[in-house]
């Protein structure tokens, strides 16, 4: 159940909330962020990604003793043994996550209380576009659909204009709906010589 009193609205701390605004507006450096993760090959389709530091506010961030570890694996259709969820998985679970923060995150700035929101995502893909059987096909998702339920005290055209002010300003819908350089380089090691 979501909390609502003179201090919090949807979980979050509305007077927190104005700080950090007035912080950003009054030095926007401190808006940039910088966020890492490092993977490690495990065998076949297994991985493991661990995250833990990040840049931000203008320092590096210290608030996280361990890492966060999730493991990406396939399915056995597509030669894994269910290690864990695939990264195209995770894709549709940042995706769900960052549209539901950034929607909570508005919600409270614009006083709206969430009495219930949860998200249902179907990513559509074909595989020949991985596997360059076929030219044609796309390389991932041909379509991602969002579907959210949500329960509010506001307005029909209120829910709709925040959901669609929530799209437009997810980071990680942005990111996926827009294209962003991402380089692939070699870390060239130094070989010792025995």
């Amino acid at each position: 159940m979501t909390q609502h009193d003179n201090t919090t609205r949807n979980g979050l701390n509305i007077e927190q909330m104005g700080q950090t605004v007035e912080a950003l507006k009054n030095d926007p450096s401190l808006a940039q962020f910088e966020f890492r993760a490092r993977n490690q090959w495990v065998n076949g389709g297994e991985n493991r990604s661990s995250i833990q530091g990040f840049y931000g506010a203008g320092a590096e961030d210290t608030s996280r003793t361990e890492p966060f570890v999730f493991t990406n694996g396939e399915p056995p259709v597509l030669l894994g043994n269910n290690e864990g969820a695939n990264p195209v998985e995770f894709l549709l679970h940042a995706l769900a996550g960052c549209v539901t923060t950034t929607t909570v995150l508005h919600a409270t700035a614009r006083g709206i209380n969430i009495r219930k929101l949860s998200t249902e995502l179907v990513g559509e893909m074909d595989l020949q576009g991985l596997l360059a059987l076929d030219d044609s096909a796309p390389v991932g998702y041909k379509s991602i659909r969002i579907r959210m339920d949500i329960e509010t005290d506001a307005c029909d055209e209120e829910i709709d204009e925040l959901l669609s002010f929530a799209e437009a300003h997810s980071p990680v819908c942005n990111t996926v709906c827009r294209p962003v350089p991402v380089t692939v380089e070699r870390v060239r090691a130094e070989r010792v010589a025995a």
